[in-house]
């Protein structure tokens, strides 16, 4: 007998436009997935320009001296690149897989504030926007960074209020309002938009690590964008909070900054750990090893996020009981993150592997993200810590974790879930042509970025001693092959997109609620909420994943 839930109050009610034409793209749309894929598109124009300013930095240092662009320029595009990369694509991309897929994968219909959701995307090409401004009002673009430390960041020396530097700040303080609401969302929705039988421990791994990031959203951003907004109050009307020349401290600023932004690495690797979770059981056709376990830990690096911020601050006069309580605080979050290393490996051994390209992605970004934590655990200690502060080795393993690891993750989530997002079947032999050229280009990149650190090398820096030109022409050579690596990606998506094969509903043969809905799905996702009735990953057993289906 077929059991029918009741539909679950919608927390806000909202009108759907009709699916199937693309022009609801670029409208005020408030279906959670358009709004997933507008996330996702505009964060990836974003992607490409930020990638563009980073190749021509390293075309600057594939030689020592500065003979490609002045040195002004240089660190205009230097702040820009780490600018753009984090809040035009790094928080977008994710909050558009997040919208996508969470609703979905809870037996939702659609998110728990869609006028809210539909505000915080359109909040992005705004601020975005803000940022490319920046480079032509007086005094040019933001040259202090994507920290922007004072003193540096609160020197004026166009003498006009709009310049570089307020924009910027402008554009930080919205990106963390419209994320602030974005986790207000995400929270709700999980909490209480759970269909019928949807247990805390029925919720798909994804599911638990969107909620563990948007915690830290929810308790660390708001000291980010109120930093933001003083240093601007400091820039523009004259105040004192970090201008050590008026007795303001700027370490303080140290402090707001860090208490967000290191808390903000585990925002945006969490989500890549769900789609980990999620695809390695697929393409290796076992359940996922140690659920529960994995699933908890994800809030316990949510727990631990909170008290690591000051390893960024070793030297910075940093007390040395406070170097040593942080340096164990940031050695202890490798523990529960080890504990998923070991599930996947648990869940990929002896499993009878398909190496599609989503899970070839999966793999190397599994195998970066154990190189980034071995040099994460090394830098977590004071003493190596000071020994490598401003060179290379951070850059390098920054990289590793930020590109190695999280964005190799949303290449495999794309190449995942486009089937069911597109209603289109992508390319495999252009798919792994991008996997290996990414491949290969990250590990030329950022590589050579370690024994450069441990020469010496300083960061942020257009010239260099000829000492280190060897691994400097070898990381160029890196990052001209990953900006080549994105053409096989597009040329792959938009044809697919277009003109590929349709997709079946479940190509993969996969277990989760998105997968037992069409191709894309309907606009409202389920005609009849779903009854749960079976434990996740249940590869091998022989109870369905629902009682009934709308």
């Amino acid at each position: 007998m077929t059991q029918i839930a009741p539909e679950t109050p919608q927390t806000e009610t909202h009108v759907h436009e009709q699916p199937l034409s693309w022009r609801r793209y670029f409208s005020f749309s408030t279906d959670h997935k358009v709004i997933g894929i507008q996330y996702i598109v505009t964060a990836f124009f974003f992607y490409l320009l930020a990638g563009i300013f980073a190749m021509i930095m390293r075309g600057e240092l594939i030689t020592p001296e500065p003979d490609l662009v002045d040195r002004t320029v240089y660190n205009a595009l230097f702040t820009m690149h780490g600018t753009i990369m984090l809040f035009g694509w790094m928080f977008p991309v994710l909050a558009g897989f997040s919208n996508y897929l969470a609703p979905i994968m809870i037996g939702a219909k659609d998110m728990a504030f869609p006028r809210l959701n539909a505000v915080a995307f359109w909040m992005v090409p705004v601020f975005g926007i803000l940022f490319i401004l920046s480079f032509l009002v007086p005094g040019g673009p933001a040259q202090a960074g994507w920290w922007s430390y004072p003193p540096v960041s609160i020197q004026n020396p166009s003498g006009q209020w709009l310049n570089g530097e307020f924009l910027w700040l402008l554009a930080v303080a919205m990106s963390g309002v419209s994320s602030i609401m974005g986790a207000v969302n995400f929270v709700t929705t999980i909490f209480r938009m759970r269909c019928p039988g949807m247990g805390w421990f029925k919720m798909p791994a994804f599911v638990w690590t969107v909620l563990a990031a948007q915690m830290i959203q929810l308790f660390g951003l708001p000291a980010l964008t109120a930093g933001t907004v003083m240093l601007l109050c400091d820039l523009t009307f004259g105040t004192t909070f970090f201008d050590p020349a008026q007795g303001g401290d700027p370490v303080l600023f140290q402090h707001f900054f860090w208490f967000y932004s290191h808390p903000a690495v585990y925002v945006m690797i969490l989500p890549v750990f769900g789609i980990f979770s999620e695809i390695f059981p697929v393409y290796a056709r076992k359940p996922l090893f140690g659920y529960k376990v994995v699933a908890i830990s994800s809030l316990i690096i949510t727990a631990l996020s909170a008290v690591v911020w000051v390893h960024h601050m070793f030297a910075s006069g940093t007390p040395d009981w406070m170097r040593v309580l942080f340096m164990f605080s940031t050695m202890l979050i490798s523990v529960p993150t080890g504990i998923k290393v070991f599930a996947w490996v648990g869940t990929i051994w002896g499993g009878k592997l398909r190496l599609d390209t989503p899970m070839l992605f999966a793999l190397g970004g599994l195998i970066n993200f154990v190189f980034s934590g071995i040099t994460g655990i090394m830098l977590s200690s004071v003493p190596v810590d000071i020994h490598v502060n401003n060179t290379y080795f951070v850059v390098g393993h920054f990289h590793y974790v930020i590109y190695g690891a999280i964005v190799f993750g949303l290449y495999a989530g794309i190449y995942h879930w486009f089937p069911k997002m597109t209603g289109k079947m992508y390319y495999e032999g252009l798919g792994k042509l991008h996997f290996w050229l990414t491949f290969i280009g990250t590990t030329l990149n950022f590589l050579p970025m370690h024994p450069l650190g441990l020469m010496g090398m300083p960061r942020r820096v257009a010239s260099y001693d000829p000492e280190f030109a060897f691994w400097n022409v070898i990381a160029s050579i890196g990052a001209f092959i990953l900006g080549m690596s994105t053409l096989p990606f597009l040329l792959n998506m938009i044809s697919s997109w277009i003109s590929g094969k349709k997709a079946p509903d479940n190509p993969w043969r996969a277990i989760g609620l998105e997968w037992l809905l069409t191709s894309p799905p309907d606009v409202e996702n389920f005609e009849e909420l779903p009854i749960v009735i079976a434990e996740p990953y249940g590869y091998g057993k022989s109870e369905p994943l629902t009682e009934n289906m709308g």
